[in-house]
């Protein structure tokens, strides 16, 4: 009685009742390689720009232009959904702007300090095939945000209100 339970077990455990595994249903990406916040059943492209690099001796400025991105979201942590091709998830970064001088920016010290900005913690899970979810993994305050794939000028700018 015992061995047939056990093999009853493990046959649940290999294999579940309800069949294959479910397909995703949501809302998917209309174009690839863009972190598309979700709003509901919604999916907002976020803004495309490539920062600009400005070098001031001991550091280096990277900025995009305007005091605050036209999209906006009122999520604390977004989640946003890609359909990767060239970008690869996992090395998407999520960074702080700083508004200064009616632009978005970030501060990088050339030599390695401890004061140096770093990534905001996000979790990347893959849904399936080539579509990903991206979350922010902490609290984010109010203000101006970017994703970037890590050695790449281009950012994906949102605004936390």
């Amino acid at each position: 009685m015992l061995p047939r339970i056990f093999a009853a077990t493990v046959l649940l455990a290999l294999f579940p009742a309800g069949g294959a595994e479910q397909k995703y249903q949501g809302p998917r990406p209309p174009k690839p390689d863009i972190p598309y916040l979700i709003h509901a059943d919604n999916l907002i492209e976020p803004e495309i720009a490539e920062a600009k690099e400005e070098d001031r001796g001991r550091e280096t400025v990277n900025w995009i232009p305007g005091a605050s991105s036209p999209v906006k979201t009122p999520l604390a942590e977004p989640i946003f959904l890609i359909e990767a091709q060239k970008i690869v998830p996992e090395k998407l970064e999520l960074y702080r702007f700083e508004v200064r001088r009616g632009r978005r920016e970030i501060t990088f010290p050339k030599r390695p300090s401890k004061d140096a900005p770093r990534p905001l913690r996000i979790m990347v899970t893959q849904i399936e095939g080539k579509l990903f979810r991206v979350e922010a993994n902490q609290y984010l305050e109010n203000g101006e945000y970017c994703l970037s794939p890590a050695g790449s000028s281009q950012v994906f700018a949102f605004q936390i209100y």
